[in-house]
């Protein structure tokens, strides 16, 4: 039986539980998890992290922890009761988990490796915090750690700043929000300013002395120099090195480093030096004999320095290696070290090259506690401490010195009688007054242990030597007395034996008779001599002689002839119980001379403050003594010298004295009388204060009055415990009337002089520190009335010293903080004084900083006794007083400009946000009686609604992103809570007392831009949270914004026919309100645009407005990210619901309709903007969107936005082409006027003309890029047409000059005719504007098929690509997927004239063919019926496609939708017909390029009678005999006879050409290969006999050749094309260029006489050039006996074969993969393909779009390498075929063959070579027209018996179109059609473009174009206003 839990509620997962039993719930490891119920060891509960899913799961698998639970029951609430610092860490931890790897996804490595070091920091941390072993200093310092830890990697992902309270969490809840933003600024301060250190120590380790001439001990000696002042400031460290130079006692760290302690900031600076001295111990001359002498001598070595400003850089200097320098004169050893610093060391010589002192080094910062637990490591391996010479910088009291600091100068000695210098050394002890020898006091330095005697270094043959030895002497206080130091002075003898003779000595006594000790400074001692054995254990026996020069115990002789020899030392005292000042012993002995008391005490303010803060509570004993001695005549020098004593103490070198002052007056203080005169001589100087001109000495007594106070209440207590109480009520008045006289002073104003105000600022600094003293004497309501009255008593005009103003707020800030304060009862009486004096300066703008301390400190204080009756009425009186005036201060400092400077900007924003912080503390104290109370105190409905605008205009400055900084989202969502709680109270004023006849529309404006700009907060979008953030946010606020979004739409239905006025003005906001995705936001929302559009239609009978507003905002709110799918079809689904009743239904469905497209349209044009690289994608939705600003919203100024967005991509993706024709939609729109237009996206302010003009020349250029050269042609007749008009002819001038150039582009430059391929995108998961959608688009240059499907892949990684070209059923179109159809397809040019015209070079007709193309083609061969494994061709049939696009191509895009698609079927019999057409005019343009001499090398046509000969020959067109000559075909289609016939005459055509073209291949055939040419002539005959032919004269009587002229014919007009310079190198199949351009010539007639004359010719001449100028007469043929007109030959471009009539099941393509698998080459393609300009090889490429059609005339090896297609005409002889070609036109063929019967003009017909099948420009019936008459023979065309009649009408007329296919066709296209570059139709249609100015009358939309009607489109204006 499940039963509920009572204890364990919480726990962690510590095994991952599948939950695979029933109602399993899944876990994993280290998942948190709740639990409700339990039974026999299960738990039921959830996951944390999904409360929504509830199971149960094995309670092993948890382990539970403590926790407590509020609000017990179904939606109880259960808290971890751990440690709050790891209840963060652990919830932190989960959130850096989750970011972690999403570092390692975004490649940010660096951040990911720093992470997860810290993460497992935390982790070691908060185990120790865990297991609960630490100290209690130890688990501060660790959670300080942590805490620090979690606040650098918040701030390293961007996460919320937590405010924190002894490293805890704070609940902002549990403090006022005046104590929150203090915390928050303080860890943001703490953040950006790192606290400056203000004691530094040095660490040295000293490693080794590196030195080759050792051999001896040394000593180390290190200080540290302050070169400035040429001084040591530090004792010295004091180090041994063995014979070896390593540490003498290596296992003793503290021997060998040191800790240099107490650098003050201003000592780190670069002039302090290392300074390391060292001296040997050894023989006196360093290179003496071992055995000359035995003695060892202190002897000087070396010195080496190091500034200290090479460690400012914080880096540790680990293995530094100083240069040692020797002394080679040692009269200057004292000085070596600055002459080294002052960069003299030239003088001395390096120990050696490679020699030095190895040390390591390190600068320490803070105090020496902190450094004990930073560099523990340091202090547990032991350190010596070396100190700074004397007292720090701070005198901490309690420090015990006594340190007496002897500096060994120098000596000035006789030689003695001998001959040389003598070698001296010292030798000092330390006698005590008993004659012994003091034991180990005198310290070398740090490191060493001190000695009893000190010997110094010898400096050889100097009887001036100078030492500089700095020694210590730790001497007891004890043992000062009666105690000197002896100095021996001996003379070291360097002979054998030698001896130390002594020959003098010096003493000097530490302590004077009167008790002084030695004073400070140098000293000259007396050398008193001796003999060698003269005993100085006696001291009585010297102790009465002189010491230093000119002190003299006696007059005797000796003593005078012993001042021949002196010797200097230099003493220093540091010490805290022995002074050599004489007042203060006097002051300390006063009762010893009663009668300079007087002396004394003045002499006090002389004495050093180290002196007097020594002996402190002496002196203070000493003053209360002569007080209590005589206070009559003492009074006032006792108060005086207290007051200096006090003020002493107010220095920061002595501050820390002030606890031993209080100690003093706690527990020494003994004066129970002296309050009476403290009191008495304080009252006195205050009376004086407004007579006295001189006012130091009282504002020094002033600042010392807290300490005065102190004495009197210790001393009024002391006398009341003695006393019983006695005289109570006179201390009262005492104490009434010093305050009266205060008053009486602070309320004096100052006239000239400020030294009044002075002292009234001086009083005041101190006054508060009074209250806690009184507090002992006095009730906590008498006290607070004594402030109150004191502080009222102030001067309020604010004209007076300001710097007292100051002071005076500072007193209030001082009182607030003070725990007087604190005490409800004193506080209510303190309150009105104090927002008294804030409110006048807040009115006054002043102090603004010290306002805002004050007024945080009062939120603090009253949020925490919230729970007090008296705090309500506290906020009544905060509210009447300073609500409005903190409302104004706001606004005034928030539209003040920011400084500029740092510091000050800080500034500014602190005082903000603390004013900010006090307003939204005083609006969560106010409670509804509170609020009701403010908005009755109003007496007009003015001043209420000066108050509210007031108020709205605050919340929306504190809204502001700028106002708290980003990671302040804590300070955020707490202002937000009180703001919205503000704004619901206030909402119940706005409509009781702004509505119907009172309605104010500025308020009501104001409230709804607050409650929109409050929902789009970035604080509040919670979709963007972490899960635990948000979680946590809505526990404790709930969703904000749907609560504002409720109350926008009630008080929206209060306002009635007020609705009217925010129509449209709030349509913007309210929408950016619903496109926020929270689903309960949007259902209340949403609506609301219903009821505009309502209200909207009662007013004006549309919705005109609503649109317009609606559709402008959705394109700027979308574009911004906002809003998505399910927007979307919500607003869709709302709003439809919502108007079904309505009368405007169907004009409201209509709206919905077309914003709801504009959005998805929208949505589209984002997602896609999102990509990184400009794609296909990115262009067509910008089209799509631009298209439907124009066609269906009319929305001129949007729709030219999108027009330059779309050419920014084009440029950006190098579509300079669709980039021309994009700004051409702009140009458009403009005239050639002079109307003004503003400045609008990068145009500047122009007229029209300018604009039109720079237009035109952007376009001009762009089309330039592009090589769309026709159409810049176009464009600079037009601008020059404008020049020309208004005789601007320089730039007329230029404009011709371009033109010219770009006619010449178009001559010399090659350019690549692109491959189209239609593409289908099916199934849902496409944008809408491709969704099941099919496009045909313009590949790129060298963009093959599989080039192209890669691209469109990578596009759409998600699609799938389907693999045959079948149209797809429903369920792909219904799919959730997406679904790529890919195929090449062919362009069909919609005029043939340009093409077919003779002479015209084919770099202009390469334009025509794939430019300005709306038709497309595909073909798709199949079988009908049984196939043939025989002969496939019975049953061959072709399914062709033609698609009709919206926009022809190229133009705004590189793709268009399909707008059309028509499919007709083949049979076979056309199938023959067309591929035998193709292919005999194959032959003929190989013919005619190798005769003019276009061909470089003979191969194509090589290579192309060996495919058809061979072909024939095994098979071939026999093939076609059998499937159609056969009778059984024949009977079963009579009406193909026709057809029949013509295939017969195709084939006979066809031999014709073949025998033709084989001589000449015999004329220009080279040597190597005139066998393969015999074998071709050989199959020829062989492919004869097999049609049944036999001689073409028996069956033929047409002439085979016709030249009009009877001669070849050039092109006048054509220009040799530019040849590259590798044009004969042979390129493979894949490049689009064969061969360079050769201009093309027509063929020349042969004669009858063809044979001899080829033979004639070939026999002549061997070289090519000849034989190329070489021309055959006219004259009948051999073959045929009549001539035949010379007809049109078609040039087509080849294309892939897809099968022949030979190949076997498997090696043909099957029905469906065939369409899409890439193309395959035949082996012939290594040569140039024939009949086509070098700029195109593999032009009408369709890939795998079309299924093979065999071709007869293949061999099996061509059959096997599947050619390409070629562009065909089908043959329409007079009086037989209607049909036309829709292929260019190109030179004439040197060949044709007529059938008899036929007239002399039919066309001829284009073939392909070695292939069987074109599908690139063959023409269907359903496209083709009638031909125009040629010559003057009629035309009278009929429709076939076999052939379908064409589903268009023949042309009339066929012009040629411009080269532009901006010209829509004005019957079937719904897009409004540019005219800029219209030009006139031509009587006579124009083989290039027409020239300028010749015919501008007509325009070719009077032509006529399609026939077929099309929805006419919504017009668009012609003008742009303004733009």
């Amino acid at each position: 039986m499940w039963i509920p839990t009572e204890h364990e509620k919480y726990g962690v997962v510590i095994a991952s539980f599948r939950g695979t039993v029933p109602f399993g719930l899944s876990l994993e490891i280290g998942d948190t998890v709740q639990i409700l119920e339990k039974c026999d060891g299960w738990y039921r509960g959830f996951a944390l992290k999904n409360p929504n899913i509830k199971g149960i799961f094995p309670s092993s698998y948890v382990h539970l922890k403590n926790a407590c639970v509020k609000n017990k029951g179904q939606f109880e609430m259960v808290i971890p009761t751990e440690d709050s610092v790891i209840t963060e860490m652990t919830s932190t931890l989960r959130d850096w988990g989750t970011m972690w790897k999403q570092l390692y996804v975004r490649n940010e490595g660096d951040l990911f490796h720093r992470l997860w070091h810290i993460m497992n920091e935390i982790l070691d941390l908060r185990r120790q915090v865990l297991v609960g072993h630490l100290t209690h200093d130890r688990m501060k310092d660790v959670k300080r750690h942590i805490t620090a830890r979690l606040d650098w990697g918040n701030e390293q992902l961007g996460l919320d700043l937590v405010p924190r309270k002894e490293y805890a969490m704070v609940d902002p809840e549990d403090i006022s929000i005046t104590e929150l933003y203090r915390l928050m600024e303080h860890r943001h301060r703490k953040k950006d300013t790192p606290v400056q250190a203000s004691s530094h120590h040095l660490f040295v380790q000293m490693k080794s002395l590196m030195c080759s001439n050792l051999g001896e001990e040394l000593e180390v000696i290190f200080s540290l120099f302050d070169s400035k002042e040429n001084r040591p400031i530090s004792e010295r460290f004091f180090l041994r090195l063995n014979r070896n130079g390593l540490p003498k006692a290596p296992e003793k760290p503290e021997r060998h480093c040191s800790l240099f302690m107490d650098l003050g900031s201003s000592e780190l600076r670069k002039d302090i030096y290392i300074t390391v001295h060292i001296i040997r111990i050894g023989r006196m001359g360093a290179g003496e004999k071992k055995n000359a002498c035995s003695v060892q001598y202190r002897r000087p070595f070396g010195c080496a320095v190091l500034s200290i400003a090479d460690l400012l850089t914080g880096e540790t200097k680990d293995d530094l290696v100083l240069k040692v320098y020797m002394c080679n004169t040692e009269s200057e050893w004292y000085q070596i070290h600055e002459n080294i610093i002052k960069k003299l060391n030239a003088r001395y010589n390096l120990t050696g090259s490679n020699a030095g002192l190895a040390v390591s080094l390190q600068l320490l910062h803070g105090d020496i506690e902190q450094i004990r637990r930073e560099y523990s490591s340091v202090f547990s391996h032991g350190v010596s401490i070396t100190r700074k010479l004397g007292f720090s910088n701070i005198i901490m009291p309690g420090e015990m010195r006594n340190d007496l600091y002897i500096t060994i100068e120098r000596g000035e000695f006789e030689k003695g009688g001998k001959s040389v210098a003598r070698n001296v050394e010292v030798t000092m002890f330390i006698v005590d007054s008993s004659g012994q020898t003091l034991k180990d006091f005198i310290s070398f330095g740090a490191g060493e242990p001190p000695a009893s005697e000190y010997h110094s270094f010898v400096l050889y043959h100097n009887n001036s030597p100078r030492w500089s030895e700095l020694l210590k002497l730790p001497i007891p206080v004890d043992k000062f007395r009666g105690a000197h130091i002896r100095f021996e002075f001996r003379h070291c003898s360097t002979k054998e034996k030698g001896e130390k003779k002594l020959f003098g000595f010096s003493f000097v006594p530490l302590m004077q008779e009167d008790g002084r000790t030695l004073p400070d400074g140098t000293h000259e001692l007396i050398v008193h001599k001796c003999e060698e054995n003269t005993n100085l254990q006696d001291t009585t026996r010297y102790l009465k002689l002189p010491f230093s020069k000119g002190i003299f115990l006696g007059n005797n002789n000796q003593a005078m002839k012993a001042t021949k020899e002196s010797f200097w030392i230099t003493s220093f005292l540091c010490s805290t119980k022995l002074t050599q000042n004489g007042d203060m012993l006097d002051l300390l002995k006063w009762r010893t001379h009663p009668d300079k008391i007087t002396g004394c005490l003045s002499k006090l303010k002389e004495i050093d403050g180290s002196e007097i803060v020594k002996f402190l509570q002496d002196t203070l004993d000493t003053l209360f003594g002569i007080l209590d001695e005589n206070s009559q005549k003492y009074g006032s020098k006792v108060f005086d010298s207290l007051v200096h004593i006090i003020n002493l103490l107010q220095d920061s070198k002595f501050h820390h004295f002030k606890p031993v002052m209080d100690t003093y007056i706690e527990s020494h203080f003994a004066g129970a009388l002296a309050y009476r005169d403290l009191i008495k001589v304080l009252k006195w100087y205050v009376d004086r204060i407004t007579e006295a001109e001189r006012q130091e000495h009282i504002q020094e007594v002033l600042k010392a009055q807290e300490y005065i106070f102190k004495y009197i209440v210790q001393s009024r207590r002391l006398f009341s415990l003695a006393t019983g109480g006695q005289n109570e009520e006179e201390f009262r008045c005492c104490i009434q009337e010093l305050l009266m006289s205060v008053r009486f002073f602070l309320s004096q104003e100052s006239k000239g002089s400020g030294a009044l105000s002075q002292s009234q600022a001086v009083f005041l600094s101190s006054f508060p520190a009074v209250y806690s003293e009184l507090l002992k004497l006095f009730d906590v309501r008498e006290v607070a009335n004594l402030v109150q009255d004191t502080l009222g008593s102030l001067p309020t005009i604010m004209h007076v010293d300001d710097s007292l103003q100051a002071i005076k707020l500072q007193c209030i800030s001082k009182t607030v903080e003070s725990q007087l304060y604190t005490n409800p009862d004193s506080r209510y009486i303190l309150l009105p004084v104090v927002l008294h004096h804030l409110h006048i300066h807040l009115q006054e703008q002043k102090d603004l900083i010290m306002c805002a301390r004050i007024l945080s400190n009062v939120f603090c204080l009253i949020k925490k006794n919230s729970s007090e009756k008296s705090v309500l009425e506290e906020i009544d009186v905060i509210v009447t007083s300073l609500l409005d005036i903190l409302l104004r201060t706001i606004l005034e400092i928030t539209s003040r400009p920011q400084p500029s400077s740092s510091a000050l900007r800080l500034q500014f924003q602190d005082v903000t946000g603390e004013f900010v912080a006090c307003l939204l503390s005083l609006l969560r104290q106010m409670t509804d009686r509170h609020y009701q109370q403010l908005l009755d105190s109003f007496n007009t409905k003015e001043e209420l609604r000066d108050f509210l605008l007031q108020i709205f205009t605050v919340f929306r400055i504190l809204i502001r992103p700028e106002m708290f900084p980003k990671d302040w989202t804590v300070m955020r969502l707490v202002a937000n809570n009180v703001i919205i709680t503000t704004v619901l109270y206030l909402s119940d004023a706005l409509r009781k007392n702004f509505l119907n006849e009172n309605f104010d529309y500025k308020i009501w404006d104001s409230y709804f831009y607050l409650a929109v700009i409050f929902i789009n907060q970035l604080c509040l979008q919670l979709e963007m949270f972490t899960p635990s953030k948000k979680k946590k946010v809505l526990e404790k606020y709930g969703d904000m914004r749907v609560t504002m979004g409720c109350e926008i739409f009630s008080m929206w239905q209060n306002l009635g026919e007020h609705k009217l006025h925010f129509i449209p003005a709030l349509i913007g906001p309210f929408l950016e309100v619903t496109l926020i995705p929270q689903p309960d936001l949007r259902n209340v929302m949403i609506p609301i645009f219903h009821d505009m559009m309502d209200w909207e239609q009662r007013r004006s009978g549309n919705f005109k407005q609503v649109e317009a507003k609606l559709i402008d905002k959705l394109d700027s709110l979308m574009s911004e990210g906002k809003g998505d799918e399910t927007y979307r079809e919500l607003f869709n689904s709302i709003l439809l619901k919502k108007i079904e009743r309505e009368t405007w239904r169907e004009s409201g469905v209509s709206l919905i309709a077309t914003v709801t497209r504009l959005m998805e349209r929208l949505l589209d044009y984002r997602d896609c903007m999102k990509m990184g690289e400009v794609d296909g994608k990115k262009i067509g939705c910008t089209v799509s969107l631009l298209n439907f600003y124009k066609t269906e919203l009319n929305k001129e100024e949007m729709y030219i936005r999108y027009i330059h967005k779309l050419y920014d991509l084009h440029l950006k993706a190098q579509n300079f082409t669709e980039a021309a024709y994009t700004l051409l939609l702009y140009d458009e729109l403009l005239e050639w006027s002079d109307r003004p237009l503003r400045e609008f996206l990068t145009y500047p302010m122009q007229t029209e003309w300018q604009r039109k003009e720079h237009l035109h020349l952007t376009i001009i250029q762009n089309f330039d890029r592009g090589k769309c050269w026709e159409n810049g042609i176009i464009l600079c007749r037009k601008i020059a047409e404008q020049y020309e008009s208004y005789y601007d002819y320089r730039n007329l001038s230029k404009m011709r000059m371009m033109e010219a150039s770009l006619y010449d582009k178009i001559m010399d430059q090659q350019r690549l005719e692109p491959e189209f391929f239609r593409v289908g995108f099916y199934g849902k998961k496409f944008p809408f504007f491709l969704r099941n959608k099919e496009f045909v688009c313009r590949g790129h240059d060298y963009e093959r098929l599989e080039a192209f499907q890669q691209r469109m892949l990578t596009e759409f990684p998600h699609a799938i690509a389907m693999q045959h070209a079948n149209q797809p059923d429903e369920t792909i179109f219904q799919a959730e997927a997406q679904y790529l159809q890919i195929y090449a397809v062919t362009p069909i040019p919609e005029s043939q004239e340009v093409l077919q015209r003779e002479g015209v070079p084919d770099n202009i007709k390469s334009f025509y063919k794939v430019n300005h193309i709306w038709k497309f083609r595909y073909d798709r061969p199949f079988h009908k019926g049984t196939k043939d494994k025989e002969n496939e061709f019975k049953s061959l049939w072709v399914e062709r496609t033609s698609l009709y696009l919206v926009q022809s191509l190229p133009g705004i895009s590189r793709w268009f939708e399909v707008e059309k698609r028509e499919v007709v079927e083949m049979s076979p019999l056309e199938n023959a017909i067309e591929v035998l057409e193709n292919k005999n005019q194959q032959l003929k343009t190989l013919i005619s390029q190798c005769q003019t001499r276009q061909m470089q090398n003979i191969n194509p046509l090589t290579m192309c009678l060996n495919g058809v000969i061979d072909a024939a020959v095994n098979g071939g067109v026999s093939r076609y005999q059998e499937a159609f000559f056969v009778k059984e075909y024949i009977l079963s289609h009579p009406e193909d006879g026709e057809k029949i016939a013509r295939l017969r005459e195709l084939m006979l055509e066809q031999a014709q050409i073949l025998e033709f073209s084989l001589a000449v291949h015999e004329k220009f055939v080279p040597q190597d290969m005139r066998p393969l040419h015999k074998k071709l002539v050989d199959q020829f005959f062989v492919m004869k006999s097999s049609l049944g032919i036999q001689e073409f004269s028996a069956c033929m009587q047409a002439s085979p050749v016709h030249f009009p002229n009877g001669s070849p014919r050039v092109c006048r007009n054509s220009a040799p094309a530019s040849m590259s310079p590798d044009g004969t190198r042979v390129i493979p199949r894949r490049s689009p260029l064969s061969y360079p351009a050769v201009n093309r010539y027509s063929s020349s007639s042969l004669s009858s006489q063809a044979s001899a004359e080829v033979s004639n010719i070939t026999g002549q001449s061997e070289s090519s050039d000849e034989v190329f100028n070489m021309q055959p007469s006219p004259s009948t043929s051999s073959l045929s006996s009549t001539h035949s007109a010379s007809p049109n030959v078609t040039s087509s471009a080849p294309s892939s074969a897809r099968a022949s009539p030979l190949l076997s099941d498997k090696h043909k393509h099957s029905r469906e993969n065939s369409c899409l698998s890439p193309r395959e080459r035949p082996c012939s393609a290594i040569y140039p393909t024939p009949g086509e300009p070098s700029q195109r090889m593999l032009f009408n490429h369709i890939g795998d779009g079309a299924l093979p059609r065999s071709d007869p005339n293949l061999s099996a090896p061509d059959k096997a390498s599947p050619a390409r297609h070629t562009t065909t005409v089908s043959p329409s002889p007079a009086g037989r075929s209607p049909l036309k070609s829709s292929v260019q036109s190109f030179t004439p063929s040197p060949v044709e063959y007529h059938s008899p019967g036929l007239t002399s003009n039919s066309p001829v017909l284009s073939g392909s070579y070695s292939s069987g099948i074109s599908s690139l420009s063959r023409c269907s019936m359903s496209e083709t027209s009638g031909f125009e008459n040629q010559g003057n023979e009629p035309a009278t065309p009929a429709p076939a018996p076999g052939y379908s009649a064409p589903e268009e009408p023949a042309r009339k007329e066929s012009k040629t179109p411009p080269p532009y296919s901006v010209f829509e066709r004005t019957l079937r296209r719904p897009v409004p059609l540019p005219h800029s570059l219209s030009i006139p139709a031509a009587a006579e249609p124009p083989a290039l473009p027409p020239k300028p100015l010749a015919a501008r009358a007509g325009h070719l939309e009077n032509g006529t174009r399609r026939t077929e009607p099309g929805p006419r489109p919504r017009p668009l204006p012609r003008k742009v206003s303004q733009l």
